[in-house]
C-alpha cells in the first residue's frame, strides 16, 4: 500500500502468553489492493522486538568469527540443533543498536569491535513475528579470538571460532550454515570484502 491514509485497523489484541517471549492474538482488518477491506482476521503475533546482529570480520586475515550454540527452534527439525551463526542480541531499553553490537560481540565472542559498518535492517519472519534485525559488519583484529563465551546468568554456552571467509562461504553453499542472518551477512561480505580489505588499517 502506498496511500498515506491508515490502511489497517487493530480491532482487538488479547495476550495469550507472557514469558521469555510474548504471544498475542490479534483481530485486524486491512485495505485491499482492489479496493474495500478484508473481513476481520484473527492472527497470532509473536513479539520479539528489535534485535542486532554483527558479522565480525578481520580484513587483514580475511577471516570471520562464527559462533555456535544450542537453538530451541531447530530442536525438532535437525538432529543437531547447534547452529552456526553470528553474534546477535536484543536491544534493551535505552540502548542504541551500535551499543548492542559492541556489547554482544564481547559477551558472545570475546571480540572488540574497532569499526562498525551498518549493513541494513530487515524482518526475519513477518508472517507472524515482529522481530526486526539491524545487521552490522564489525571490523576486528581476530588475534586471540575464540573459545567458549556467554553470560552464565542467561545460561549461554557459546563457542566462537575464527574461520577463513572462503570456508564460511563454502559452509553456506553446503547448507552447514542454515540460519538466515549469517547467510545475509556473509553474502554482503562477499560483495564488499575487497573494498574492506583495501581500507587503511
Amino acid at each position: 500500500m502506498t496511500d498515506t491514509e491508515k490502511n489497517f485497523e487493530i480491532i482487538e489484541e488479547t495476550p495469550i502468553y507472557r514469558g521469555f517471549f510474548n504471544l498475542s492474538r490479534l483481530k485486524v482488518r486491512h485495505a485491499l489492493f482492489r479496493g474495500g477491506w478484508t473481513e476481520t482476521l484473527e492472527r497470532e503475533l509473536f513479539h520479539r522486538g528489535r534485535c542486532v546482529a554483527v558479522i565480525p570480520y578481520d580484513p587483514a586475515t580475511d577471516q570471520v568469527v562464527l559462533i555456535e550454540q544450542f537453538r530451541i527452534g531447530a530442536l525438532q527439525v535437525k538432529d543437531d540443533p547447534w547452529l552456526l551463526e553470528i553474534v546477535a542480541g536484543a536491544v534493551e531499553a535505552g540502548e542504541s543498536p551500535e551499543e548492542v553490537a559492541r556489547r554482544e560481540s564481547l559477551e558472545e565472542a570475546g571480540c572488540e569491535i574497532r569499526e562498525l559498518i551498518r549493513i541494513g535492517e530487515f524482518f526475519l519472519s513477518p508472517g507472524g513475528c515482529s522481530e526486526r534485525i539491524t545487521l552490522f559488519c564489525g571490523l576486528i583484529d581476530s588475534a586471540g579470538v575464540g573459545g567458549v563465551h556467554g553470560l552464565a546468568e542467561e545460561h549461554e554456552d557459546i563457542r566462537a571460532s575464527v574461520v577463513d571467509f572462503e570456508a564460511a562461504m563454502a559452509w553456506v553453499n553446503e547448507g552447514l550454515i542454515d540460519s538466515a542472518t549469517p547467510i545475509i551477512g556473509l553474502q554482503w561480505l562477499a560483495l564488499n570484502r575487497d573494498r574492506l580489505r583495501s581500507l587503511p588499517p
